[in-house]
């Protein structure tokens, strides 16, 4: 894994209204090699957003968004890249799995009905 660009300087802001300087360590910036990098930890090598995070010592919300960034046109769930056309196949597979799955719902609901009414 690529490191980070560390900045080395320190910024010193204009004094506050109290008088005192305030010191700002300057903001990290990473190149987009370390983020994928880091991407790739959790597509590639199943880590969760946490536990990637730490390993490469940012936020968990930065790596969300190199996430988004990087990762797009990618399966979350096992991270391989996934088209319009399968995404379009999966989604009515699943439809028809929720239709068929409503409807065994619906006819055990009327049986459990009638079979109530039997035994009064």
């Amino acid at each position: 894994m690529i490191p980070a660009k560390e900045c080395d300087d320190v910024r010193v802001d204009t004094p506050d209204p109290c008088g005192s300087q305030t010191v700002k360590p300057c903001r990290r910036r990473f190149l987009d090699e370390f983020k994928r990098d880091a991407v790739r930890l959790i597509t590639e090598q199943q880590y969760t957003f946490q536990a990637a995070a730490s390993a490469v010592g940012v936020s968990q919300k930065s790596l969300r968004d190199w996430h988004k960034k990087f990762a797009a046109g990618a399966d979350p769930a096992n991270g391989k890249a996934v088209t319009v056309e399968q995404l379009q196949a999966d989604n009515r597979r699943l439809r028809q799995q929720l239709k068929r799955a409503e409807t065994e719902r619906e006819i055990l609901k009327k049986a459990t009905t009638y079979f109530a009414s039997l035994q009064s």
